[in-house]
């Protein structure tokens, strides 16, 4: 099924300057590419949006520690790491 598609100027010169640099091989690779790389990263911005609604959830029922306890801890750690690469 063909696709047509208006890539404005500035994008057609980009894309017929890949093909003629031998960086791909035809216009439709060109794309093709181009939409890989959204579907990746639609994927990843799910999974952040699916970690976004898990943190929320944790606020909302109450899993969360006050952030100076975890800052002390965490602290601790690093000095104690620190300590013993000395």
């Amino acid at each position: 099924m063909a696709i047509s598609a208006d890539l404005g100027h500035r994008l057609e010169d980009v894309v017929n300057r890949l093909v003629s640099t031998g960086r791909y091989n035809s216009k439709s690779e060109v794309l093709r590419e181009g939409v890989r790389l959204v579907e990746e990263r639609e994927k990843r911005l799910a999974a952040l949006d699916a970690a976004l609604a898990r943190g929320v959830t944790d606020v909302d029922e109450g899993r969360v520690k006050p952030a100076e306890e975890v800052f002390d801890r965490l602290e601790a750690k690093f000095k104690a790491m620190a300590e013993r690469n000395r």
